[in-house]
Parts: structure tokens; sequence; C-alpha cells
């Protein structure tokens, strides 16, 4: 338990804490090679990606024995201190990717931008469209996309730092993306500067999704979360939502492998399921239902990165 906590919560502070200094000093890696077929199915491959702003590597996975063309596309953006690698491992994606049929990218930050490998969510130039880490996960979405994959079945979910930034991309691309995944993070706007960021986290802060404001429901795109009540890194409250005027809500409990749960479904005045809520009861900062010994997954409760998908997949992006 004390293993935990060092890596989720000090070094989610320390990254937050060094950063600003390491962007300053920061220089761009240079590519070492070219990416080659930029999806190979059933292989999980390295690449890497470009822009102004800089270069991010990613992994890309596809199921095996189909093509890649018109399948869905799900960006999964890690925790701090987490390697595209650790996330793939903790949910499992790849196994289910194969299962359902999508493919699934896991951009990874730098060391070079942040110590602890966290994305900047807090900080002002990574929360705008077109700047900096938000127009490098969006560029290598679409990047992806010119390779004959769904434009409208597009996700983007995350977990902790990697959540928080999902709902940045979910509130500055509603054109990119048709639904997005938040486990354990923080809605998009929680904080502005390293105060702000810490008070937020602790629960001091007015961090709420607010479905009005490009943050899921009917006011923004769909969204499903997940937080465990026992989460000492990132206070639960960061997964409420601000009611939509004229919305439906239902609750509902249940349990699973041990672990007692709350859903909420938030539906919008036509009736729609615009947002789905799971509070898991005893669990702390980790995937509910992850693969046992990975980092911050806990096998016990349901199985988020399931319920993500079932959610993601019955929603596609409306065009026109």
């Amino acid at each position: 338990m004390r293993y935990r906590k060092l890596r989720g919560g000090k070094l989610l502070r320390a990254g937050i804490a060094l950063q600003r200094s390491l962007l300053r000093a920061w220089t761009p890696e240079r590519v070492a090679r070219r990416d080659g077929a930029l999806i190979q199915p059933g292989r999980f491959v390295d690449r890497t990606y470009r822009n102004r702003a800089g270069m991010r590597h990613y992994k890309v996975y596809a199921p095996a024995d189909r093509s890649p063309d018109g399948l869905p596309l799900l960006v999964m953006l890690h925790a701090c201190s987490q390697t595209a690698e650790d996330l793939a491992a903790a949910t499992q994606m790849n196994a289910l990717a194969e299962e359902l049929g999508l493919v699934v990218a896991y951009p990874a930050q730098s060391p070079r931008a942040n110590a602890a490998r966290c994305w900047n969510w807090f900080e002002a130039l990574h929360q705008r469209r077109n700047e900096g880490e938000p127009s490098l996960i969006a560029g290598i979405t679409r990047r992806l996309l010119r390779r004959g994959l769904d434009e409208h079945r597009v996700y983007v979910a995350g977990l902790s730092a990697g959540g928080a930034m999902a709902a940045v991309m979910g509130a500055e691309y509603p054109d990119l993306y048709a639904a997005i995944g938040i486990h354990s993070g923080l809605p998009h706007g929680a904080a502005r500067d390293l105060a702000s960021a810490l008070a937020a986290m602790d629960g001091r802060g007015s961090s709420r999704h607010d479905p009005g404001r490009g943050n899921g429901g009917a006011g923004g795109l769909p969204m499903i979360t997940f937080h465990g009540d026992r989460d000492t890194t990132v206070h639960p409250s960061n997964s409420d939502f601000v009611p939509t005027p004229g919305s439906r809500i239902a609750a509902e409990s249940g349990e699973c492998n041990g672990r007692f749960f709350t859903r909420t479904t938030h539906f919008d005045p036509r009736g729609r399921p615009g947002v789905e809520q799971w509070i898991i009861h005893g669990a702390g900062h980790a995937w509910s239902g992850g693969r046992p010994g990975a980092s911050f997954a806990d096998p016990r409760g349901p199985d988020a990165s399931r319920a993500m998908l079932r959610f993601f997949l019955s929603h596609a992006r409306k065009t026109g």
C-alpha cells in the first residue's frame, strides 16, 4: 500500500512541481527511424509523431486476421509514472480490441516534458486546441484515421493525469472524438497552475464536470467516468457532474468481485444517456477490474475497460 501511495501521490505532485523548468529546457527528440507500416494487424508496434509542439512516441495495436479499414479507434492516455505498455497491461485493452474489433493507440508522455511522465493537463498551454500536448494527441489520432479507420467512431480515455487530459481532448476536439472516458481523473478546467492543481486533486476546488461547457452530456460529448471512493491521490469529487437542466438521473447499485459500486446515468431532455458515472466503493487510485499485478490496477470490482468500450461503441460522432 505504501508503494502504491508513493507512485500515485508523490510522483504526481513531483511531476507538477518539476514540469515548468523541464519544459523550458526541453529540446524535441530526434526520430531515429521511419515509421514503416503505421498499423500492423496482430502486432503492438512503436511509432512516433512530430509537430511544432514537439515529438511523442506512441504504440498501436490492431486485431489480427482482419483489415483495420473501417474499425473504430480508441486513444488511451496513461497515468503519471506509467508507460504506454504499463497502461495496456493494466487495462487489457489489446485483448478487448482483438475480441471486439477496434484499433487502440497509446500516446506516451516524454520524460523531458515531465519527469514523472505526467501529462501536463493543469497548464494553460496544454488545455487549448491546436497547442501543446493536445495538438500532439490530436495529431496522432488524425494520422491513424488517415489509414482508413472509422472517423465517426473515435474515442479517448485515460487514467489519472491521462484521464484529466482525456477531458481536455473531449472539450477541445468535439469534432474529432465521439465520446470520452475518465478513470480517477479530473474535469477540463479544474486547474490552471500548480496551486489550483493540488487543490483540485485534494478536493478543495470546485472540480465538477459541467455538461453545458462541453464536458459530457447533452451540451458536450458523451462521457463515462470511474472513480474509487477511497482514492487519496485524486479526490472522488472530481467525478461529480453539474446536472443539466431538464435532464433525468437514474442510479443503481451492484456488486462485482467483492466491490460494491453505484452507477448513475444522466439522460438528456430527449431521454438519451449522455453521462455514465461509476463510483467504486472501497477502491483507491487504480483501474477497476484491471490485470492483477499491473501498475495502478485493481483486479476487484467491475471491469472498467469492458464497460467503457460498451459505452463508446454505442456512440458515433454525428456529421453535418
